[in-house]
Formats: structure tokens, C-alpha cells, sequence
């Protein structure tokens, strides 16, 4: 509420107020980066990370993301161009990148689905050895760490989205975080038309600043941030409790050597389980249980991608087949006591057959 009254009395509302100042400040602290970027959503600081690196042409990314990811690319002229993923990690497949690079490829977008990271070092290297700008959509991985350090710094830049649905977020918002300065002056100026000064336009831009009223939620949660992991954490080991040893589904692990927010609670539900993922799914809903298929059936099977890339999936087998295994269980700190356990006996059930 301090914050709030304080930006009314100021009457600064947006245009990179003082509590926008003060979130990017303590946002890039705690990922220990030197920029923090913060933009109106997520979605906005791709779009302006991808044309600050300069990415033109084709950008591999993964299908198995929000359509977010690749529609970023399409609206800006640029062709998104899936390559596949690894099974065990659902993280792009380096190996699976490296097949998709043609004369034309400028980027790579890699994506640290549910919050663990994907393979940083290979994609640098891939990068490197092409010439490519290497960005990562890190919408899942706010708060998270890959071997020691904080995701935040990999790449040329890195976004991240503080959208409501986020175990961290500002109401709406996103950033872009970086430890290169060109591409954080580059993202600053085109975040506000490409103003320098009052009436110095220097650069291309739009309208991707975050409002103060954001900024107040932002820097609210960041207070609140250990414990919100905390309560994911232990939703987290619940569901491993109540569902670890029913035969024909698993729940990702995450490395508890590493930071993870545990936000996402991912199931896969293999051949072995005589009911179906989508089966599973119309039970959970039919007790109020929002359990989610998530990124079904793959970008690559959405509108434009279908028609431009009708042959993609013979290059993703592993896409399709993760996509028709995963089922995201609810979570958070909203979540009812009983909740997790009700879920648990309702798969106990259904794993002797009874849908």
C-alpha cells in the first residue's frame, strides 16, 4: 500500500518511473546481471531482445513452448523453424539444432522449459560456431539457477514474463535481462519509440514500457519471493508423496543441487497407464481440477505453422510424443489443503482402470 500511495502522490504513473527504476535495479541484484529491462509483458520483450541481437531470416526454436515463443518471430517478418527436443529433459535437442541450420539461420531461441534450464553450454557453442545470436526464453525460469548460476545471464540476453499465471509476477509484465550493454541500450530506446531525449528519436521502437502501478506488484512479490518457492516446494514433494509409485506416470524432477521455483508440476503418463493422458485430464475436470495440457499438439501444429510447415512433424517425433504425455497439475500457494491429495486417489483409481 506505501508503494501505492507513493506513486499517486508523486502522480508518476508510467514512462519509467521511480518504481521502475527501483524493480529493474533489484530484479538485476538478484539475478546478478548488470541490466534489467523491464517491458508492459513478456511477449513485447522477446520481440524487442530479438531485434536488438539483430536476428533476421530463420531462428531455430523449439515447438514444445508457448506459441509465444514463435509467434514473436512471425510477427516481425522473421521464419521460426522448430527442431526437436530431448524426451527426458523437453529442452531443445542440440543436436537437433544443429540439423535445422541452413544458409539463412541468424539465431537460436532457447527455451528453460518448467524451469530447468536447457542446454546452455551446447547452444553456445552451436552459436558460436555458426555466428548465430543465441537468446533464451526464460519465462518459466524467474528465480532459478543452472550450475551455480543464476538463469538470467546466458546468451545474449534473456526475457523473462511476469504474467499473472507466473509463481512471480507483476500483475502483467516481462523483461529483458542482459550483461551486454549495447543490446541493453538498444532494448531501452525501442521500449519507448526510440526516444533518447524529449524530442531525440534515434532508433525504431514502440510502446513496451511497464507501468508503475506493475512495478509496485513486482517489487511486493520480490519480498514474498522465497516464500512463494517455499509453498511450490512442498506442493511439489506432496505430489511426489501421493503419486510416486503409481505404475505408468512420473513427475519431472527438478535437480536439487540447482534453484528451482517449482512452479510446474509436470505429470507424463506413459503406455503402461491403462487410461489415456486425455482421459486423465476429462476426470481431473470433471472434479474441478484444472490440470492442463500444455503447448498441445505442438506450435508446429498451430495456425500459420500448419500450413507453412506441413511435413515439420517427420523432423519432431520427440515433440509430438511429449506433447501427447504431459499433463501440468495445479499448484501455488491458492491451492487447498486437501487438494493434492484428492488428485493423488483420483489417479490411484484410475490407474486400476476406472474412468
Amino acid at each position: 500500500m506505501d508503494l501505492l500511495q507513493g506513486m499517486f502522490a508523486r502522480r508518476w504513473l508510467t514512462n519509467n518511473g521511480p518504481l521502475v527504476r527501483q524493480f529493474e535495479e533489484r530484479v538485476a541484484a538478484y539475478l546478478g546481471v548488470r541490466h534489467c529491462i523491464a517491458m508492459c509483458n513478456g511477449t513485447i520483450a522477446l520481440e524487442i531482445a530479438i531485434r536488438a541481437v539483430g536476428m533476421s531470416g530463420e531462428v531455430i526454436v523449439p515447438s514444445y513452448t508457448f506459441v509465444a515463443t514463435a509467434h514473436s518471430l512471425y510477427w516481425q517478418g522473421l521464419t521460426p523453424v522448430f527442431a526437436d527436443i530431448d524426451p527426458l529433459t523437453h529442452n531443445l535437442d542440440p543436436d537437433a539444432v544443429r540439423r535445422m541450420i541452413t544458409p539463412k539461420t541468424s539465431g537460436i531461441i532457447g527455451v528453460h522449459l518448467w524451469g530447468r534450464a536447457a542446454p546452455v553450454a551446447a547452444l553456445e557453442s552451436i552459436a558460436a560456431d555458426y555466428g548465430l545470436a543465441l537468446l533464451f526464453d526464460a519465462a518459466h525460469a524467474f528465480g532459478c539457477s543452472h550450475e551455480g548460476r543464476m538463469i538470467g545471464g546466458f546468451g545474449r540476453a534473456e526475457v523473462l514474463s511476469f504474467h499473472a499465471t507466473k509463481f512471480f509476477n507483476t500483475f502483467e509484465g516481462g523483461a529483458i535481462v542482459t550483461d551486454d550493454d549495447q543490446v541493453a541500450e538498444t532494448a531501452r530506446l525501442m521500449r519507448n519509440f526510440g526516444f533518447r531525449d524529449f524530442d531525440d528519436v534515434i532508433h525504431p521502437g514502440t510502446n513496451g514500457k511497464m507501468v508503475e502501478v506493475c512495478a509496485a506488484m513486482g517489487l511486493a512479490n520480490l519480498d514474498a519471493i522465497d516464500d512463494i518457492v517455499d509453498s511450490n516446494r512442498a506442493n511439489y514433494f506432496k505430489y511426489k508423496k501421493v503419486v510416486g509409485d503409481i505404475p505408468g506416470i512420473s513427475l519431472l524432477d527438478f535437480n536439487e543441487n540447482q534453484r528451482n521455483n517449482y512452479q510446474y508440476v509436470v505429470l507424463e503418463v506413459d503406455s503402461k497407464f491403462p487410461v489415456s493422458r486425455d482421459e486423465i485430464v476429462k476426470v481431473l475436470h470433471a472434479e474441478n481440477i484444472l490440470a492442463r495440457k500444455y503447448f498441445w499438439p505442438g506450435c508446429h501444429k498451430m495456425k500459420p505453422y500448419r500450413d507453412l510447415f506441413p511435413h515439420a512433424e517427420l523432423v519432431l517425433p520427440f515433440t509430438r510424443m511429449v506433447a501427447d504425455r504431459v499433463i501440468v497439475l495445479p499448484s501455488g500457494t491458492a491451492l487447498p489443503d486437501d487438494a493434492i491429495e484428492v488428485i493423488g486417489s483420483l489417479l490411484r483409481v484410475l490407474s486400476q482402470g476406472n474412468a
